[in-house]
């Protein structure tokens, strides 16, 4: 399938891309193609208390109710502003998954299914025994059923992995278990696989950050390339669309931007990483298997 990329919404000062791993037929205004799921993508939300970081928060999740009314969430890790540096106090832990549960009260009845971000885990709690250590607190926050789990909905069926392993990886027993759920869906099952590290593209070239078992993944996707239709990621801050294989790769920017801040010297513009506004996508998975990822940045 060919990759086709426009531009869209060049309104207010605000560019959303599209991107489709299916033909032409996904872009046209076919009416034989119904939607499945409308689902939106958030991912390295930062959060914490400065720089209105919680306020400017809730109003883009209301604007992501309100504008594109999605039937759930799925967040891509960093969902706090950090718990990994070795001077941080079991106090600002505390403090910052606060403000977290304080802000997706905005939520309400919507869904969010996440993964771990290399920033949401506390590794210099007193001894590995505490109960505010590593990964399992962080599951626990984040209302996760393990670091690594599946989930279905309509006919699309949802991988979430835990990139944050040696050498950023899947542990030898994740990539048993990806490879038995992948054999085990039904052919032509269509599947997303959400990461926090992203997994093939363009913003590891840039800025480091990805899987280094990227090679080992991209074999067994294209093994299973009638069900992996797209994989989405975040940790780079960056908006990134490849596709390799007819898999589609979206390291789809970041909610905090430039973590919340005016930006950096190199930037486009207010709250820019690189040319890469903050933001959040929209997915578009249709009956059919095919998808489309619609980045949208938000107001600063």
């Amino acid at each position: 399938m060919e990759l086709h990329r426009r531009v869209l919404l060049k309104s207010a000062g605000l560019v959303a891309t599209l991107v489709a791993t299916s033909g032409l037929s996904a872009l046209a205004a076919d009416p034989k193609k119904k939607v499945a799921l409308s689902v939106a993508h958030i991912t390295d939300v930062h959060i914490r208390a400065g720089d209105k970081a919680p306020e400017r928060f809730k109003r883009c999740l209301k604007q992501i109710i309100s504008k594109h009314k999605p039937d759930f969430f799925l967040n891509g890790g960093d969902s706090i502003n950090d718990a990994s540096y070795d001077n941080v106090l079991r106090e600002q832990v505390i403090e910052q998954w606060a403000i977290w549960d304080d802000c997706i009260k905005e939520l309400n009845e919507y869904e969010m299914h996440s993964c771990i971000g290399n920033h949401d885990s506390w590794w210099k709690a007193p001894s590995n025994a505490d109960k505010m250590y590593g990964k399992d607190y962080v599951v626990k926050r984040l209302k996760i059923p393990y670091r690594y789990y599946t989930f279905s909905k309509k006919n699309w069926h949802f991988i979430i992995l835990d990139g944050n392993n040696s050498k950023i990886s899947l542990d030898e027993g994740q990539y048993y278990w990806l490879e038995q759920e992948l054999e085990n869906l039904p052919k032509n099952t269509p599947t997303v696989i959400m990461s926090h590290y992203p997994i093939l593209g363009t913003t590891q070239v840039l800025v480091g950050g990805g899987h280094s078992d990227f090679k080992k993944l991209k074999d067994l996707f294209y093994k299973h390339r009638d069900k992996v239709k797209v994989c989405l990621s975040g940790h780079n801050h960056l908006s990134d669309h490849t596709t390799y294989n007819d898999v589609l790769y979206c390291c789809n920017g970041a909610m905090s931007g430039f973590w919340w801040g005016k930006g950096d010297a190199e930037s486009a513009g207010l709250g820019y990483y690189l040319e890469t506004p903050p933001g959040y996508a929209m997915l578009k998975l249709y009956e059919d298997g095919t998808v489309e990822n619609t980045y949208y940045p938000h107001s600063f």
